[in-house]
């Protein structure tokens, strides 16, 4: 089977493909994903979303965590998110193997690209999240 085979999931199974997705980024266990995300965005829209994270964008062989976090915070700078979302993504983008060198060129790529006022704003979410050490 191929990385773009459509899978034959039932929607429960999807649901909780995408619970875990949820639970991974989160770092926390499914339930608790579950509760955190129903508190934020509510019951029908956790729903949309964990049928779309347990679907080929999230399980696809042919992108790496790596590159979905790459793709993530990209699409997130281009949309003026800088708030917890665009927080939680860099931390996992951390965990996925981006460093600070990697976000910092990642930040002066977009601004060519997306523009100062964006990116500025992005590149200060990622300097607050840098490790002091």
């Amino acid at each position: 089977m191929g990385a773009f085979t459509v899978w034959r999931r039932t929607m429960t199974d999807r649901i909780a493909a995408g619970r875990a997705i949820y639970a991974r980024n989160f770092g926390v266990p499914d339930a608790e994903a579950e509760d955190l995300l129903t508190g934020r965005v509510g019951t029908d829209f956790t729903r949309e979303v964990f049928q779309a994270a347990g679907g080929l964008g999230w399980h696809s062989t042919a992108l790496t965590d790596r590159d979905r976090s790459i793709a993530i915070i990209a699409a997130l700078v281009c949309q003026n998110v800088t708030d917890d979302r665009l927080s939680s993504h860099l931390a996992l983008a951390r965990r996925n193997g981006v460093d600070q060198q990697g976000l910092t060129a990642l930040m002066v790529l977009l601004a060519a690209y997306v523009g100062q006022p964006y990116t500025s704003m992005a590149m200060e979410t990622v300097h607050r999240g840098a490790d002091p050490g």
